[in-house]
């Protein structure tokens, strides 16, 4: 590692574009959505200096239109596995011992790529892969992973400048913040193409070797986001993109001695799972590994009964549907007073009324499709379980269809049980539901946010009365790692609101902060003195 210290270009936000009428950039994008559509892509496994390709091949289609072909993905088995850990050991001494500044070169370079050449590009991935608008995806697959890139790139330089603020006269203490001993393992989600790329290049930014396995309903931009990378520079091996079914690659991986980290986002229950599994291979492994999580959430809002009603309704509708509601931070359950709720209600239903859906090509659409057939099946059982139950009304929605894409109505429930199912579980998809309270029970209704579920992710109140909004600050406390006030749950911007949860929504590293980066690295402290002593005897010893 240098030890030289070199001035890092001072990072901002990406500005988003807004792709409105007759700006160059919606152009722009309309011919990329296009070019992308025209033709079938096939992605390999990379592998080292690799791209391989197997017998066995699986579709590519966009949620919307599932009739439509995107390309194919070639699937691999454990052999491919084994082949991507020993690809990542033969280059992680290369890898670690590159002087820093030089990692940090490839990242910026991957950023400003996706910034400028690649910005249409990516965005068109996403929204073909993944049904994301292009507003979202702006957000996402272009601003998002810019911002990782270089804010990571910041505290890495911020990281390696600690240094221990005292060495006394004839002594120099310094830290060197090693790379983990062995391989990272990255298992990214489908629902954010920035979070999918932020996992493996946040390891290996810091001097890992990454084996990521995307999900299968990603991997179409997952596929450009490796060629950017190789593009700016990533030597061969350091990040090796693998398309191998879950347990088969799980089976490899977490058997391997030189396993040192999961970097994980994904459901509670798979990571979980993941935790055992690592638990009772402890014996195995060189180090003890690092295991990062982001999970579930069942993100709330509460309204105080001092709440502004439209911008409460105007949170309710972008927190829960944007995206289909497939966002962990997506708002679920909404606490609202019987004093604003008939007002709230007249906005919601007004507004509902206007949400367009259907293709992401068509710009006028607020949404579009969930992402798979099991995603549509799992959400459609929630709706139809509310119709037939007395618990619950459906207020607005509910209806939903498969034949061209995977589409559910955005769908508002109205729960007469604060404990109803979908009050309690996540549903990740198009589904609210709203408790109505009385005024004055909002503090037993703070007791009821904190204690109603497992997830400590996300959630906001809304309150015009600032006794209300501190005492809610304070007894929700642990409720959730991102708590927004007056404002809906979702949208944490890097640099701005490092995200993450606790409880049963992870481990709460914070993705966008020193504080993730610290998990990668391995600290080692040396001391040297100059003139070392050459006499057993200390002073005290002397004659009387």
């Amino acid at each position: 590692m240098s030890t030289g210290f070199y001035q890092i270009p001072t990072p901002a936000n990406e500005p988003v574009y807004t792709y409105a009428p007759g700006t160059p950039e919606r152009a722009a994008l309309k011919a990329a959505l296009q070019e992308l559509r025209s033709f079938e892509v096939e992605v390999p496994l990379y592998i080292g200096g690799e791209q391989l390709k197997t017998d066995k091949k699986k579709r590519l289609f966009p949620p919307h239109n599932h009739q439509h072909t995107l390309g194919y993905y070639y699937e691999g088995d454990a052999d491919h596995v084994q082949q991507a850990i020993d690809s990542a050991l033969g280059a992680k001494y290369a890898w670690e011992h590159m002087p820093w500044e030089q990692r940090a070169s490839i990242f910026l370079k991957a950023a400003d790529l996706i910034a400028g050449p690649y910005r249409y590009r990516m965005n068109a991935a996403t929204m073909l892969g993944q049904s994301k608008t292009a507003h979202q995806s702006e957000i996402d697959a272009v601003c998002e992973i810019i911002d990782f890139l270089r804010f990571n790139v910041k505290y890495m330089a911020e990281i390696y400048a600690q240094q221990p603020p005292i060495s006394p006269k004839g002594v120099w203490n310094r830290v060197e913040q090693r790379p983990l001993e062995g391989f990272v393992f990255a298992i990214t989600p489908f629902n954010f193409t920035a979070i999918a790329g932020n996992l493996p290049t946040s390891a290996a930014m810091m001097g890992n070797v990454v084996i990521w396995k995307p999900a299968e309903t990603q991997i179409y931009s997952a596929n450009l986001l490796m060629q950017i990378f190789r593009e700016a520079g990533l030597p061969d091996g350091v990040i090796n993109l693998i398309n191998v079914e879950g347990p088969v690659t799980g089976d490899v991986i977490f058997s391997h001695p030189d396993f040192a980290g999961l970097h994980f986002t994904g459901s509670t229950k798979v990571f979980k799972q993941l935790w055992k599994t690592i638990g009772n291979n402890i014996d195995r492994y060189r180090s003890y590994p690092r295991i990062v999580g982001e999970t579930g959430g069942k993100d709330f809002i509460l309204a105080h009964a001092s709440a502004d009603p439209k911008a409460l309704a105007t949170a309710i509708i972008r927190g829960a549907f944007e995206f289909q509601g497939q966002k962990c931070s997506a708002a679920s359950r909404v606490y609202i007073p019987n004093n604003l709720w008939e007002e709230v209600k007249g906005y919601l239903l007004k507004d509902i009324q206007n949400i367009s859906m259907g293709d992401v090509e068509d710009f006028r659409n607020f949404m579009s499709a969930v992402i798979s057939e099991a995603a549509f099946d799992r959400i459609a059982q929630y709706i139809d379980h509310a119709k037939d139950d007395p618990m619950v009304e459906v207020i607005a929605g509910g209806e939903y269809d498969k034949s061209k894409g995977y589409f559910i109505q955005p769908t508002i429930l109205q729960a007469h049980e604060p404990k109803y199912v979908t009050m309690c579980e996540e549903i990740f998809g198009p589904v609210v539901t709203i408790y109505v309270y009385q005024p004055e029970r909002f503090e037993e209704t703070l007791e009821l946010v904190d204690q109603t579920s497992p997830y400590a992710l996300t959630g906001a109140v809304f309150s015009q009365d600032r006794y209300a909004i501190e005492l809610a600050t304070r007894k929700l406390r642990h409720s959730a790692g991102n708590f927004y006030i007056n404002d809906k749950p979702t949208g944490a911007v890097v640099g701005q609101q490092p995200f993450g949860g606790a409880r049963g929504s992870g481990t709460n590293d914070k993705a966008g902060a020193m504080l993730n980066l610290l998990r990668w690295v391995s600290p080692r402290t040396i001391k040297e003195t100059f003139v070392p002593s050459t006499d057993f005897r200390y002073p005290f010893m002397g004659e009387a």
